[in-house]
């Protein structure tokens, strides 16, 4: 897996990687991670410029909630196990 792009983002550090036909976009929040993986084949052959594209400010915002969900789902669970 190589590094293509790092992304600069206040909120979360957002890697763009490629391995077999495939491009993983990873976003680091904490402890947390969240990827995604997009096929070569599914680009219209705009490369990463297309992928830049797709992750726009709306798409970076629904991310950046699911980090807290993450974040209060593994708070809860942690709670739990804490007697």
């Amino acid at each position: 897996m190589r590094v293509i792009a790092e992304l600069p983002h206040p909120e979360c550090k957002i890697t763009l990687f490629n391995m077999n036909q495939k491009y993983i976009i990873k976003f680091e929040q904490g402890s947390l991670e969240q990827s995604y993986k997009l096929s070569e084949l599914d680009l219209s052959g705009g490369g990463v410029n297309e992928i830049f594209q797709i992750l726009d400010e709306e798409f970076i915002a629904t991310v950046v909630e699911k980090f807290k969900g993450m974040r209060t789902d593994f708070s809860a669970a942690y709670k739990r196990q804490q007697y």
